[in-house]
Order: C-alpha cells, then structure tokens, then sequence
C-alpha cells in the first residue's frame, strides 16, 4: 500500500472503527478478492468478535493487501451502501494526490533531516522509478558511491558486492576460547548443550512458487538451504529440510515438529527461506509466504512452540532465522564523513526477498492470523533485515544474510556466545551494496547461547 494511503487509513482509523458495518463487506470484499476466505474468518475471531474489534482488526490488515487495496475497499463500502464513509476516504486520496510529492521532476530525492542526529543527506541521483523513499532504521553508517548513476543502468537485481569478511572485534585468541568456555559451564549464565545431536534444526525452504501467486522463483535459495544443512549439523542439530511447502503445509510441519518429545534434547532451531512482507502484529513482525501465495505471520510461527504448544521445550532455547523480506522498501544508506570502497560494486545476479507490488486486483502481500498470547521466555527471533526493507539475495551465491551468517558461525562460534555472532552479521551486512540491509533481532533468551562445536 502506498503510503500516502497508510496515512490516510491511521487518520482515518477511530471513524471507521467506529461506523464500519463490517458484516454487509465480508461477500464484496472476497469477490473484489481483496481477502481471502480464511482471512476474513481471523478478521471475525479478532479480539471478542464484537462488530468494532472486527472493523479494528480489518482496517489494520487492509494496510498489508497492496497497491490498490484502498481504492478496492472503497468500491466495496459503495456496493454495500456505505457512501458516507466511501466519499469521506475517496476525499482524503484526492487530498492527499494534490500535496506536494518527496522527488522534484528532476529525479532528485529531496534532501530531509534524518534520523536523531539530524544528518542531512546530499542530494543524490533516484536510483529507481518507485518514488517512495524508505524510513531508515537503526542502520550503520555507510557511504553512497559519488559517481551519478541513472535509473536504467541500476536496478533491484544488480546490487550486490563481494562479500566482505567479517570485521574482527575481539582476538580470537585462546584467552578468549578459555573465557567463553568458564561462562559455557556455569548453568546460571549460559544455556547447557550436552546433548548429541543438542536438537532438532528443522529448514524450510521455499524456492519455487505457482504462477498465480504472482511470486518469482528464489534463485540462490538453494546455495543457502545446504549452506545451513551442512553449518547446521557441524552444530550437532538433526537437520529436516521442507522444501517448496504452501502456507497451510508450512504450518503442519512446524506443528509436527512442536509434537515431538524435545526432553531428552537442549536446543531446537527454525530456519525460513522464502518471500516475505509487513504484516500487522503484537509480538513479533513480519510474514512469509508458502509457495500458494498465502502467508505465515512470524508471530505464528514462533507460538507454535511456546509453553502450550510444545511443553518438551520449556526453558530451553527455541532459535528462529528469516531470511526474507520485511517489507518493500529500498534502502539508500546515508553519508557519513568516513569513506569506503564497500557497497558500490554491481552484480547482475542479485535481486530482493519482497513481494512485488501488484497492479490490479488482485494482490497477494497476504496477513495470516496475529496471535494474542504473550510472548515465551527463551526465544531469539533473527531477521535478515530491518522490519518494512527488502532482503537481498544474489542467484549464484545465496543471500547476503545467510552467507554471512554461515561465515560467523565457521569463524567464531567455538570462543563466542549467540547475540556476540548476530552483531558480527549485522556489521558484516550492513557493509554490503549499494543499497543497504541491517539484520537484526528479537531476544527473549535468559542466558548465553553457546553452540556446540
């Protein structure tokens, strides 16, 4: 959705809450297929079920169904009789067309403050026919390249550098090896992996998807796929790998997996390879997508394994890595007084996890159910990227996450714990392209993770 049209809704949220008539919309909005049928039934189990919790939780997922998904659900409040409400929202679209835009017809991103510090970009070449210019996150300094480049000679498929070594923050030494290993065994500080094989590592990886999902092929997903297997083993996890699983089989095999008996194990570690996008949430961000088109919010998939639904994990640490994208926006970086050579190389095998932007109807940046129940202890969830920005994945040499990742663990995962690994990926990334990508994470571990090696 554009944003202009996200704005508008939020502005807009407390009247339509208020007077939706949410019961007259639910045949017009599944024949404009604008949901689907499974979606609207978790529209209608929202919060009580009462008519304003469903018109809430219908107006927060309409900002995750794409492009024309606000011209749409105007169209269906005009077939069901809702005018009054049809004409305030298509008053403020035609408001909101007439303010002035963020890229002067020049093509030049307008120079704005960014961030806490106030840093004021220089004014830089677009770099792409979308206008929209990405909110950047908590992202580490990087330099643009000073040469002009035009639109046609740059494009989303043609980011991608050498992979630059991780960056060293501590000796390596055995002094080092010695100190992980006194806190390794102290069961008040880190988590205790004696167990062989420590876990299950179960990888989805979803490469080929059906045409009328309107989602490309994941080339390069597989260089990543037996990357992990192989890390991952090295690890002592068993691994399963699933691959090419629809939404509904995707989460099947995350229920089966959370069935098992996980007693007699330390350690058990979710891995998703696909395409992803925003999704709205009250714990963990983002989606997937199974290879029908439909999604899996983040959410979901990490309750499966909460107290309630796998009780043989309690207190032991669960481990989730996405790669896919949280959202569509390109990020640009920022300038900052140090200069590299990094990030302006070109390579024309890499392309985004997002979802394209879908002009039509029909539209597939698809919400599954949210859930309520609070969230576990012991839980790592680690994103390839910064929530709303593409993650970027080269067709010969796999994703820029995954394959740093991959690195960090061969490198330092004898003398260093989890979250010490994640920030080396995260420096190692955000150094990568032209356009930028800073993973992150959500931690809910008690103690140090250590692997097992």
């Amino acid at each position: 959705m554009d944003e202009a049209d996200r704005q508008l809704l939020r502005r807009c949220r407390v009247r339509l809450v208020s007077e939706l008539q949410v019961a007259e919309l639910w045949d017009a909005l599944l024949s404009r297929e604008l949901f689907s049928r499974d979606m609207i039934e978790d529209i209608q189990r929202a919060g009580s079920g009462s008519r304003r919790d469903q018109a809430r939780q219908l107006v927060t997922d309409l900002e995750t169904r794409g492009r024309q998904a606000l011209p749409l659900f105007i169209s269906c409040l005009e077939d069901t009789g809702q005018d009054t409400l049809a004409s305030f929202l298509r008053r403020g679209r035609q408001a909101a067309e007439q303010r002035p835009q963020t890229v002067n017809p020049l093509g030049h991103l307008v120079p704005v403050a960014l961030g806490p510090m106030g840093i004021i970009p220089k004014e830089q070449k677009a770099v792409t026919s979308d206008p929209s210019q990405p909110a950047l996150g908590n992202l580490a300094p990087v330099v643009l390249g000073p040469e002009e480049v035009r639109p046609a000679q740059l494009r989303p498929e043609v980011l991608r550098p050498e992979t630059p070594r991780p960056v060293d923050i501590s000796s390596g030494s055995s002094h080092d090896v010695c100190a992980a290993e006194k806190i390794k065994g102290r069961a008040d500080m880190a988590y205790i992996l004696d167990a062989d094989p420590c876990g299950y590592c179960l990888i989805i990886n979803n490469v080929n998807f059906c045409p009328s999902s309107g989602l490309s092929t994941r080339a390069g997903s597989n260089v990543d796929c037996e990357k992990l297997q192989l890390r991952f083993c090295w690890l002592h996890f068993r691994v399963e790998v699933k691959n090419d699983l629809t939404a509904k089989k995707m989460v099947a095999a995350l229920v089966e997996m959370a069935g098992r008996d996980h007693r007699a194990l330390d350690c058990f570690v979710v891995v998703i390879l696909s395409h992803g996008c925003q999704a709205s949430h009250l714990q963990f961000p983002g989606a997937v997508y199974g290879t029908d088109g439909c999604s899996v919010s983040i959410e979901k998939i990490v309750n499966i394994f909460n107290g309630a639904g796998c009780p043989s994990l309690g207190g032991k640490p669960k481990l989730f890595f996405i790669q896919a994208c949280g959202g569509e926006q390109k990020d640009h970086g920022f300038e900052v007084a140090c200069t590299s050579s990094q990030g302006r190389a070109l390579d024309s095998d890499s392309e985004p996890d997002a979802v394209p932007y879908q002009e039509g109807p029909r539209t597939f940046d698809q919400l599954d159910a949210v859930s309520s129940l609070p969230t576990p202890s012991d839980i790592l969830v680690s994103y390839s990227t910064f929530p709303g920005f593409v993650s970027w994945r080269n067709k010969e040499s796999g994703s820029w996450y995954i394959e740093t990742l991959d690195g960090i663990l061969e490198q330092w995962a004898r003398s260093e714990d989890l979250l010490s690994l994640l920030l080396r990926v995260a420096n190692a990334v955000s150094e990568k392209g032209i356009y930028k990508q800073i993973p992150g994470c959500f931690n809910f571990l008690r103690k140090k993770l250590f692997f097992k090696t």
